[in-house]
Order: structure tokens, then sequence, then C-alpha cells
């Protein structure tokens, strides 16, 4: 067996052993307080403590700067597991790691030695600064601006959907250093802003489900972050910096639509067992079935599409495409499988005494987070036609 060989087993015997431990602490430590912590939409302190403990801060960061350096593939069937107990926890860490990718792939190498250290251990913990109050999809409208003042920039504007910005300490922040640029996207810059004088979180948003995780809206007043925290040390570059990073995300979001869709599955078919109707458990009645083997039959599709977009993440090519496919199957299988446990389990299912009613309120989230999926199809259609030239 060659080296390389060698370095893939081991590599696989370590992904086995840490998703083991995963498993392990998800039914322990997560599982049974999911249905308390969600009613009550309660930020999971102690969860993410242990979160850190573990090294799910820096599981994708470079074992040189203290992470785990896990591949997209492992960090995939992580989220998917995650999501599959509870969606909020995924999350917490898939903001958190676009923001430090970003860091790692584009930041100058004093940013990767100043900050990727302090992220993989979540001293630093946070997401990225993009949607405002008046853009959303089209990332080149925003407001927020950032203007050079000696050795600082002195950002002024608002953001809102932004994960992890109460309990969190750190962003990276989307601004225009340049209002006038044409095209817009030359005018755009990414900024490592710790929170400091001026950084203000001005309310916690109420959402139909994704509970617990802190969503909310920002202020930025005169808020002034040093000069050498622009990613890269050029401005101009920060929308081409943020969209390698989406690609990660739409990669995490349709592993959190996978979740769902297998806890949605799980259930039915163990419900669909126990339940009888007619004399006869459910299971053996057509109708369920015919639900049941659609829904096996998108959770294996997405399955391979997610994996398949990690791998192409992996390999440091482009793939958006692939990420939208994947995101785009993936989280519609989340919603439907969610919408068809609901019909399996009856009035069970609408009952939050049950998992099912929170699977179903979650999922919504999915098909229009991290880019709707109208948006997928689109960017999809476009990646296909540039790689197809007549």
């Amino acid at each position: 067996m060659s080296q390389v060989d060698d370095n893939v087993t081991e590599q696989a015997e370590d992904d086995t052993l840490i998703l083991d431990m995963l498993d392990r602490f998800l039914k322990t430590e997560v599982k049974p307080y999911v249905h308390a912590l969600e009613k009550a939409d309660e930020y999971p302190g102690e969860i993410v403590e242990q979160m850190k403990e573990m090294g799910l801060f820096g599981c994708l960061i470079d074992p040189e700067y203290g992470g785990l350096g896990l591949s997209a593939r492992t960090y995939a069937r992580i989220v998917e597991r995650m999501s599959a107990v509870w969606m909020s926890l995924s999350g917490i860490i898939n903001s958190h790691l676009i923001m430090a990718m970003t860091v790692q792939r584009n930041g100058t190498e004093e940013q990767k030695a100043q900050f990727l250290p302090r992220f993989a251990t979540g001293e630093l913990r946070g997401g990225i600064g993009l949607t405002e109050p008046d853009c959303g999809t089209d990332l080149q409208a925003i407001r927020t601006s950032a203007r050079r003042d000696g050795d600082h920039y002195v950002v002024n504007g608002a953001k809102t959907w932004i994960t992890n910005s109460l309990y969190g300490n750190c962003l990276v922040l989307l601004v225009k250093t340049d209002a006038a640029a044409q095209p817009r996207h030359k005018g755009m810059s990414l900024l490592i802003a710790e929170k400091g004088p001026g950084f203000e979180v001005s309310r916690k948003l109420e959402k139909l489900g994704y509970k617990g995780i802190d969503t909310c809206e920002l202020n930025f007043d005169d808020y002034r972050v040093p000069a050498d925290r622009l990613v890269g040390g050029v401005e101009g570059r920060g929308l081409q910096q943020i969209l390698g990073g989406l690609e990660l995300g739409r990669i995490n979001v349709a592993a959190r639509g996978l979740g769902i869709a297998v806890a949605a599955l799980d259930a039915s078919v163990a419900y669909s067992q126990m339940r009888k109707t007619f004399g006869k458990p459910i299971c053996e009645h057509q109708a369920i079935q015919l639900k049941l083997g659609e829904m096996a039959t998108r959770v294996h599709a997405s399955r391979l599409l997610v994996d398949a977009a990690a791998q192409a993440y992996d390999r440091g090519e482009r793939c958006d495409m692939e990420a939208g496919m994947a995101k785009y199957f993936a989280t519609e299988a989340g919603l439907e499988n969610s919408t068809e446990a609901m019909r399996i389990h009856g009035a069970y299912g609408y009952s939050k005494e049950f998992e099912i009613e929170r699977l179903y309120r979650d999922a919504p989230l999915l098909v229009i987070g991290e880019g709707t999926n109208e948006l997928q199809r689109i960017i999809i259609a476009k990646q296909l036609i540039a790689r197809s030239p007549v």
C-alpha cells in the first residue's frame, strides 16, 4: 500500500472517530434538551461551550492554526447529523466557519496568524455581515459604507438577519469602500470587525422556526475598524472573496436540508410501524408506502448531491453550480419530507409534544436562506451554459 493510500485510510479512521464522538454528544448532551430550549427560544450556551471543547469551531481550519483541518465532505456529514437532531446548532458553526474560511482563503499572512487560532478555539466567534434591510440577494446594492480615516475605516450603516451577532463577538463585514465604483462590485470590501464602540445589536429577530440561535439587526454608527483588518489588504475584492465563502454556506444549508429530510423519514418509518388502522400497521397501507418511498429517494439523492458539491469544494474547484444543485434539491427534500411526515403522523405531527412540527417549522428557512432556491436555479442554468459553450 502506498503512502497516499495510508494517509487516506488514516484520515477515514479519524473522520469516523470524530463522527462517532459527535453522535454520542448529540445523543446525550443535545437531544434531551432540544424541546425545552427550542420552546423557550433559549440560546444553548452550555452546548456551545462543549462544541468549543470538541474543536467544532475550528473543524475546517488548517491544523497549523489550531484547527482540525477536516474536509468539506466530513463537515457536511457533521452538519447532517446535527440538523437531524437540532438544526439551530449547525447554524451556530456554519456562519462562523464561513467567516473563518474567508480569512483562511483570502486573508494576509498576518491576518491568518492573528485571527485563525482564535477562530479555531471559539475565543472569537461570529459570522458574516452581508444582508441589509433593503438588500438581500442583490449584495451589490448594499449601503453600509467604510470611509478610510488614517489607519482606520469608519463604518456607518445597518445589517439584518445576521447569525451569531448577539452572543458572538466578530464578523466579516461586507462594506462599500467606494460607492461610486463601476461596476459596483469593485467598490466592495470585507473587514474583520470585532465588537466595539459604534457596533450595536439593535434587536433580536423573532422567527417561525430556527429557534435558540441569535439572529439580529445591527447598526454601525461611526464604528472604527483598524485598516489592517481589510481582508487581503486590498480594497474592491470583497464580493469575490465572500462568494467563495457562500459556496461553503450553501453546502452547509444543503446538508441541513438533508438532515431534516433524514429525521422526518426516520420518524415516519418508526411511527408507521407502530400506528395501526383497520387492523394493521399503517406502513402496510399503499398510500403510506408511496410517501415513504418518495421520502427515502429524496434522502438518497440529496446525500449524493451534497457529497458531490463537498468533493468539488475540497478539490478547490469553482462549485457554485454543484453547491447550488445540492442546496436547491436537498432543502426542497427537507421541506417536502417534513410535510409528508406531518401527514403520516396525523394529529401527533401537529402537536408540539413531538419533533415533527419543529422540523416543519425549521425547513422553510432553508429554501430562502443562503440564496433563495429560485436564485439557485438561475445560477445552475448560467453555469451550465458557461461550461457548455457551442
